[in-house]
């Protein structure tokens, strides 16, 4: 039912907004985004587009006039470019490629667009990856191969050497020119967002790739520049052995602003916010000591500052610091925010979302006040729903540490009666539980039955300091386990939850936590286990198992002891509280014969336990009508074991 809007695209002359939101059709089980537009100081909205098609990635012309973005229609193959008057006029389609366009950018003379797309290895033209394409599809012999590190990810496998390139598209002649040809760096690999910018005299791209190759025994991603009209490939960041991200041009377009880790090989760092002078090649790093990791950077329109977002204490708040350095200032906090952009008049727009608030946009100024939303599309939604309240807790956790988590009440919360109790548990462990409207695990839906929820952000979260997150390596269970525990033990104590009815409930590495408990405790009454980690041997069948010694104290061939040591499989014989065991077959990252394996123990023990296994979804549950069934399994597990009615 709730509508998702994206994050804010500022026209050039910073008086407008463009954005998509997406709806969904449970019965075509799809979602489809339009594009609207909006002024960036507030007023009515106006929709773009209405194609039956989604339509995507929308980037302003330099004189503001036309919206490039990309879409799939008619006869459309793949995702395509497409550029849209905005004084009225049909879509042109400018780009005819066998595979899918993405993340347009406009040159500054209005007359070509930097975009990405996939080819073939060895391909030297769209036409020949379109042959290579075919030829695979109607190959008899579908095997793989591979003597890489890296072969697949996510839901995906990359042996069949496709790779992301740059692309310059004529508006005029609609000629395509490749960058990057022979290139076989990946891009972001998860999504495969490429992450690039173009210079304000639109001479020069720089762009975030990996510069290890194959058999990838390490990974370190780097920025790199190419003359738009092609040419050599420059590594600007070869200096440094750890990640490299985020490259964002100052409006003179004489540095670059990026993200920059320091300890490499899968190390779970923070990123600080450096600065490259690229006359000379000069990094300044801006937030060494400022002990939060920061993303999603943009300049100021004077190039004075930058003003960006980070993690803190479980929300993403609005930072803006002088490009001198100094010490971050705070523009806002509450809640999560992204895709910050400053508008002349000293206006920052972003989109912002709450536990109980869907993301919308909205803007502050720059100095902090003035917060507002800009946009309400899901207020009447939103309004038609019983929602509980949201509170916060500080309790004393492993070692005597103060830790946070969030609480939200059931609906019509009555003071003075016992609730029973769900304990979520975020993933990562790298990762928050924070003041977030997740769509995949919405602590409200959880609540509405009449539940009390918790949401413990235990040791190895990220957002509470770096040596917080660190604190938990080599030992991935040990004080997680124990701040849930004493989590549970802080709402008992205060009388606002049910000792005899109680349930915890996680994915990935929540899974992972849900999995140990479940061989170190009784006191839940069940269990939920959405693509957990059972065995962590067979983690090493994950797509990225570049870093998991750190995670687990050594490699299986130079301290197994350890390893064997947390891993839930160990303690089996500890099993028997029911549980609910949640996979999707396309999960590489957490293969599902974890989930099975989980599956047939408790099985076997003759403790009872349900399997639900999507065939057709990755670590996450994305199509609609199979979030629904998930919520539907879940919540119906949750209330045969613990009811809803609250006690006295």
């Amino acid at each position: 039912m709730i509508q998702r809007v994206s994050t804010p695209v500022l026209s050039p002359d910073g008086a407008q907004l463009a954005y998509t939101v997406t709806s969904y059709d449970m019965e075509e089980n799809r979602g489809n985004a339009d594009i609207w537009v909006m002024p960036a100081a507030g007023g009515p909205a106006r929709r773009l587009t209405t194609s039956k098609a989604s339509d995507g990635s929308p980037a302003w012309s330099p004189d503001g006039r036309r919206i490039a973005f990309v879409s799939r229609r008619d006869s459309d193959s793949a995702g395509q470019l497409y550029v849209l008057p905005l004084d009225g006029g049909e879509a042109e389609r400018v780009t005819d490629l066998p595979t899918s366009v993405s993340s347009p950018k406009w040159l500054p003379d209005g007359k070509r667009i930097v975009f990405a797309a996939h080819v073939v290895a060895g391909a030297e033209s769209p036409a020949d990856t379109k042959k290579a394409l075919e030829a695979r599809e109607k190959a008899k012999v579908k095997a793989r191969t591979t003597e890489s590190r890296l072969y697949r990810f996510w839901d995906r496998f990359l042996t069949d050497e496709e790779y992301p390139h740059l692309f310059v598209v004529d508006l005029e002649t609609k000629a395509v020119l490749d960058l990057l040809p022979g290139s076989k760096r990946y891009f972001g690999l998860q999504d495969g967002a490429p992450d690039f910018d173009v210079s304000p005299d639109g001479q020069t791209v720089v762009f975030a790739a990996n510069h290890t190759e194959s058999p990838h025994l390490a990974l370190d991603t780097d920025l790199f520049a190419v003359s738009t009209s092609g040419g050599p490939v420059r590594n600007l960041t070869a200096d440094n052995p750890a990640e490299d991200r985020g490259p964002v041009f100052s409006p003179d377009g004489r540095v670059v602003a990026y993200g920059r880790e320091h300890k490499a090989d899968g190390w779970p760092d923070y990123a600080r916010l450096a600065l490259l002078e690229l006359a000379t090649g000069k990094t300044t790093v801006l937030t060494e000591g400022w002990d939060n990791s920061a993303g999603d950077w943009t300049f100021t329109p004077d190039g004075r500052e930058l003003v960006f977002h980070a993690e803190a204490r479980a929300r993403v708040n609005v930072y803006r610091l002088r490009v001198t350095g100094g010490t971050p200032r705070e523009v806002f906090r509450g809640g999560t925010t992204s895709g910050a952009q400053v508008t002349p008049a000293g206006a920052v727009v972003f989109q912002h979302h709450t536990i109980s608030r869907p993301p919308e946009l909205a803007s502050v100024a720059l100095d902090g006040t003035g917060f507002r939303h800009l946009t309400s599309v899901n207020d009447s939604r939103m309004a038609a729903l019983a929602l509980g309240e949201v509170g916060e807790q500080t309790f004393k956790g492993a070692g005597g540490a103060d830790v946070q988590m969030f609480v939200v009440l059931p609906p019509g919360y009555e003071p003075g009666k016992r609730y029973p109790l769900v304990q979520l548990v975020h993933g990562g462990p790298v990762g928050t539980f924070g003041d977030t409207f997740h769509f995949r695990w919405s602590a409200q839906a959880f609540a509405a039955p009449g539940y009390v929820v918790a949401m413990v952000n235990f040791h190895g979260s990220s957002s509470f300091g770096q040596p917080f997150l660190e604190s938990i390596l080599g030992a991935h269970p040990d004080k997680p386990f124990t701040d849930v525990m004493r989590a549970t033990d802080a709402l008992v104590a205060q009388g606002l939850v049910d000792p005899a009815r109680m349930a915890a409930a996680g994915g990935s590495y929540g899974g992972f936590l849900v999995n140990w408990i479940a061989g170190h405790t009784d006191r839940f009454k069940t269990l939920v286990s959405h693509a957990g980690v059972y065995d962590l041997l067979a983690q090493w069948a994950s797509d990225a198992t570049w870093g998991r010694h750190h995670s687990y104290g050594g490699y299986p061939f130079s301290n197994l002891a350890n390893t064997e040591r947390w891993s839930p499989n160990r303690y089996a014989s500890a099993f028997r509280t029911p549980m609910l065991v949640l996979h999707g077959e396309r999960d590489y990252r957490v293969p599902v014969t974890q989930g099975l394996e989980l599956y047939g123990v408790l099985k076997a023990k003759g403790v009872p336990a349900r399997l639900v296994y999507y065939p057709d979804e990755n670590h996450w549950i994305l199509k609609p009508q199979n979030s629904r069934h998930w919520y539907g399994e879940v919540l119906a597990w949750l209330g045969k074991y613990l009811g809803t009615a609250p006690s006295h």
